[in-house]
């Protein structure tokens, strides 16, 4: 995965926006479920 490049999206009042990676190198590990609800500042993925 390469800098700016897209992780997922993420639906805030009912807008959609995608989160894209802050760094080059590999999702080594998802850290929340599909659907599930998260909060600001809450980590998402894990990058080597």
């Amino acid at each position: 995965m390469k800098k700016g490049q897209v992780l997922g999206l993420i639906e805030a009042m009912k807008l959609m926006n995608e989160i894209e990676s802050e760094y080059d190198g590999v999702v080594e590990a998802i850290l929340v479920e599909n659907e599930e609800v998260v909060e600001y500042g809450q980590p998402l993925f894990r990058i080597k």
